[in-house]
């Protein structure tokens, strides 16, 4: 299968709109996935950032080693810029706020990250309130690192999990068929020309 949105494509980079339900690169029993999808169409794709496979959103791919280390330090140099959107359970109080909690994985129950002021990774993210939508609320979400899962358990930690996450929102009706949390926006430079690109893509939830 191939059926991937391209929203962008040159000699150095592929953009896609990856779906939820999708791994980014081989799983250990799972060789379908976005790299390999994108290979049969592009040739040589290289990985630059990963989402989970149960998020959707804008990806970047590189097609040679120059593009990837590229925007690799972009993305290191934090110059890149990402937005996520997430339904999350409940309503929020406020419009807008700040999580600077530290994550490190919790080895006994892999995948699970966990918060760990001691020995946890930095990890801040900024949320902003968009709309309340029954017994939900939409969230903008800028993470400022990049942690495994860290939107998944800031917004848990919030008290809000995020709509659909059969990792971290035990308790709440799990009827929803897919996760709600998509990565909306990204912008970084063009690795040859240095362009400022600019992507969007709003979430199907």
């Amino acid at each position: 299968m191939t059926d991937l949105e391209v929203l962008f494509s040159d000699d150095d980079i592929v953009v896609i709109n990856k779906p939820s339900g999708l791994l980014s690169v081989p799983g250990r029993y799972e060789p379908d996935c976005a790299v390999s999808r994108l290979e049969q169409q592009f040739g040589t794709i290289l990985v630059i950032h990963r989402l989970d496979m149960d998020t959707s959103g804008i990806l970047v791919f590189a097609r040679h080693k120059t593009a990837q280390a590229n925007i690799q330090r972009q993305f290191e140099r934090q110059t890149t810029r990402k937005v996520y959107e997430a339904l999350v359970y409940g309503k929020v109080k406020g419009n807008w706020g700040c999580i600077n909690m530290p994550i490190i994985v919790d080895w006994p129950n892999r995948p699970l990250q966990m918060i760990s002021h001691t020995q946890g990774r930095y990890a801040l993210t900024r949320w902003q309130k968009q709309a309340v939508e029954g017994d939900y609320c939409r969230m903008t979400l800028l993470p400022k690192t990049g942690r495994s899962h860290q939107l998944r358990i800031h917004m848990q930690q919030l008290g809000h999990p995020i709509v659909g996450d059969t990792l971290y929102a035990n308790g709440h009706d799990l009827a929803d068929k897919r996760l709600c949390l998509h990565a909306r926006e990204l912008d970084f430079d063009h690795p040859a020309t240095a362009e400022r690109l600019t992507f969007v893509c709003p979430p199907a939830f």
